[in-house]
C-alpha cells in the first residue's frame, strides 16, 4: 500500500478559521506533523491542531524556518526534517503535516513534500486547503480585495522591495507577505507609487496580539515577520463599474 502525506492548511492563526475538511483530515489522521523552529517554540500551526486534536498525536518537527543566509545549514534542517517524516511514513503509512495558511500558497508543505517522495518513493501526496491571510486580513480590515476584472498579484517582499514596487506599478490589488524586516522599504514603495492611501497591513492575526493597521501609520519600524499587506486600486468607477 501506497505511503500517504497529506499537508492541511490550517489557517492564519485563529483557529475557528480551519475548514471542516481540515478538522476531519487531522481528527483522521494517526500522527499529526507541526514544523516548528529550531529554536523549540510553539508555532501558529502548532497551536492551531492543538484545538482539535490530543497533544499525543502530535510530532514536531524541527525546521529551519528562519534561516535565511546559510545555505548549507538550512539545507541540512530540510534534509532531516525530511527524513524523519519519511521514516513516520514508513512506519504509520499515513502522516498529516499542518501548515499555516494553504499548503500550495508559499508553504513550508512544498518543500517537505519534495523531499519526503524523494526518500519514499510512491508517496501520494494530498492537499486541504486553507485560508490564507490575505483572506484573513481583508475580512478584519474590510478590504476588498478584487471587483471586476481587476488582477490580484501576491508578492513575497522576501524577494526584495524592488519587485514589490514593480507590482505597486501595475493594476490591481496587491498583497504582500513577509514583509516585516522591510517595513521602511515598502512604506517608501506604497508612497512613490501612490498606493499608500487604503492600503492596510496586519499580523498575528487572529491572535491576543493581533494588530491591522492603515499601512499610513507604518513609520519604518520593524514588523514581525509574518506581517502581510494589501494595496487596493483606486476605484472610481461606482458600483459595478468593472464588471
Amino acid at each position: 500500500m501506497s505511503s500517504r502525506l497529506v499537508g492541511v492548511g490550517v489557517g492564519p492563526g485563529d483557529p475557528e478559521l480551519v475548514t471542516v475538511k481540515g478538522v476531519n483530515a487531522l481528527r483522521a489522521a494517526e500522527v499529526v506533523v507541526v514544523p516548528v523552529m529550531d529554536t523549540g517554540e510553539r508555532g501558529r500551526a502548532e497551536a492551531t491542531v492543538l484545538h482539535y486534536v490530543p497533544a499525543e498525536k502530535v510530532v514536531r518537527v524541527v525546521f529551519a524556518l528562519n534561516e535565511r543566509t546559510d545555505r548549507a545549514r538550512r539545507e541540512a534542517a530540510w534534509d532531516a526534517a525530511g527524513e524523519r517524516v519519511a521514516a513516520l511514513l514508513r512506519d504509520r503509512g499515513a502522516v498529516a503535516f499542518a501548515t499555516i495558511g494553504d499548503p500550495n500558497v508559499y508553504s513550508t508543505f512544498t518543500y517537505l513534500a519534495q523531499t519526503v517522495v524523494a526518500s519514499v518513493p510512491g508517496t501520494v501526496v494530498e492537499t486541504v486547503p486553507g485560508i490564507t491571510a490575505m483572506q484573513d486580513l481583508a475580512a478584519r480590515s474590510g478590504a476588498v480585495l478584487t471587483e471586476g476584472t481587476e488582477p490580484l498579484t501576491l508578492v513575497p517582499v522576501t524577494a526584495g522591495a524592488a519587485v514589490l514596487k514593480d507590482a505597486l506599478a501595475g493594476p490591481g490589488t496587491v498583497v504582500a507577505y513577509k514583509f516585516g524586516r522591510q517595513a521602511g522599504e515598502v512604506a517608501e514603495a506604497l508612497r512613490e507609487t501612490g498606493r499608500i492611501d487604503g492600503a492596510v497591513w496586519g499580523s498575528a492575526l487572529g491572535l491576543p496580539e493581533e494588530s491591522v493597521r492603515p499601512a499610513a501609520e507604518l513609520d519604518g519600524a520593524p514588523l514581525p515577520y509574518l506581517s502581510t499587506l494589501i494595496a487596493p486600486p483606486r476605484r472610481d468607477g461606482g458600483r459595478g463599474g468593472k464588471l
